[in-house]
């Protein structure tokens, strides 16, 4: 099946498959959201679990799909060779860190809001929080099937598949992340579901410009990966681990983000 997938991804044009795999990205954060039609609440231990994989898919794939790659395309030794990965995700983590302070937003726990003072409700502050965590995962996947487009080594089809897979795994409990807590504050379920759906919408648009952009000024695809990577790890580090270890169930979040990171890891280099 992954197999007649990626044989599928390999025909057809770079963009339209980094739009391909970053809907079914979005499609699996709609099911996961799908779920508040079916539980009333959600178990804060499941919860932190989740967290936790979602931070562990997200540091594996920050190294192995996007990190390992930039530093094994780029040309020269030793310092020179690692020098755009450095500068990438520095940039990646820099642009989060500008997004995080300027877009107002707020985190799962419904605590204190970020990023310029609104008065927007909770509801849109939370959708806000989600939708840019998603930019970045989206950027990742349209900027490696680019990359595999535009021929660059380390760059293969069977990697971009597998990060695909991997972001849209995590992203099935974020979208449940995002429509249960909504649900507690007295969202319908209609608009609850709906709210955890739209967070992802920003992912094939982030995809079809990382794909484009990389086609388009192929030099840039060493730093285009590393600051996905720098993006992604500034999430995990700002958000994903400190709120999976708010509350006492600590060790299931840990265990959820080691297995998250092996299941990324298996996927990248068996279909990388």
């Amino acid at each position: 099946m992954i197999a007649q997938v990626i044989q599928y991804f390999e025909s057809i044009d770079p963009i339209l498959a980094a739009l391909y795999a970053t809907l079914f990205t979005w499609f699996l954060t709609a099911l996961g959201a799908s779920l508040v039609f079916f539980f009333k609440s959600m178990n804060r231990a499941v919860l932190d679990g989740m967290l936790g994989f979602t931070g562990g898919v997200m540091v594996a794939a920050s190294f192995w799909s996007l990190l390992a790659p930039a530093i094994e395309m780029s040309s020269g030794e030793g310092f020179v060779k690692v020098f755009p990965a450095a500068v990438g995700f520095l940039l990646g983590a820099l642009f989060l860190f500008g997004l995080d302070k300027v877009l107002p937003h707020i985190h799962i726990n419904f605590k204190e809001a970020e990023g310029i003072k609104t008065p927007w409700h909770k509801t849109t502050l939370l959708v806000l929080a989600i939708t840019l965590h998603n930019i970045p995962e989206g950027l990742a996947v349209g900027v490696l099937f680019g990359g595999v487009a535009a021929g660059f080594d380390g760059a293969t089809i069977g990697g971009a598949v597998a990060l695909a897979i991997g972001i849209g795994l995590q992203n099935f409990p974020e979208g449940f992340a995002v429509a249960m807590p909504l649900r507690r504050q007295g969202v319908s379920r209609k608009k609850s579901f709906w709210y955890g759906q739209l967070s992802a919408v920003v992912e094939p648009i982030a995809g079809v410009l990382g794909a484009w952009a990389v086609l388009s000024f192929e030099p840039i695809l060493p730093y285009a990966l590393a600051f996905a990577a720098g993006a992604m790890i500034f999430v995990v580090i700002e958000e994903v681990v400190p709120e999976a270890q708010q509350d006492k169930y600590t060790d299931i979040a840990t265990m959820g983000f080691v297995i998250g990171f092996i299941v990324m890891m298996s996927m990248d280099v068996a279909l990388g």
